[in-house]
């Protein structure tokens, strides 16, 4: 009986640190994002997936290191979660996918194209 309570009294620490990450709040992802095309590219040394893709009516291609596989084409949702304009007028951009698992992935911004 004390070594099954001692068990416990020792798991109990493990088992809260396993709490589950709360899910990211949907209403935030407010960009709808059409993948047209989904690719794994080899690029700086790593695998990369890169995306030809539809958002406002501009075509983008975004890419995220390190991948080894594709995203199917469809539509998605997503956020700016990063979006940085130089005195230059260049600027970098980083959307956030989620996912139907809620689970979400950054894309950065590598090209625009009208």
């Amino acid at each position: 009986m004390k070594r099954a309570l001692i068990a416990i009294l020792l798991m109990a620490p493990a088992l809260a640190c396993a709490e589950k990450k709360p899910l990211p709040d949907a209403a935030n992802y407010t960009v709808t994002v059409h993948v047209q095309s989904s690719h794994v590219i080899y690029t700086m040394g790593n695998l990369a997936q890169h995306l030809d893709v539809v958002i406002d009516g501009k075509n983008y291609e975004l890419e995220v290191l390190p991948a080894t596989q594709v995203l199917p084409a469809g539509d998605y949702k997503a956020r700016i979660s990063k979006d940085k304009i130089s005195t230059t007028h260049e600027y970098s951009r980083v959307y956030e996918f989620l996912f139907a698992d809620g689970t979400t992935r950054r894309y950065n911004v590598v090209g625009e194209s009208e």
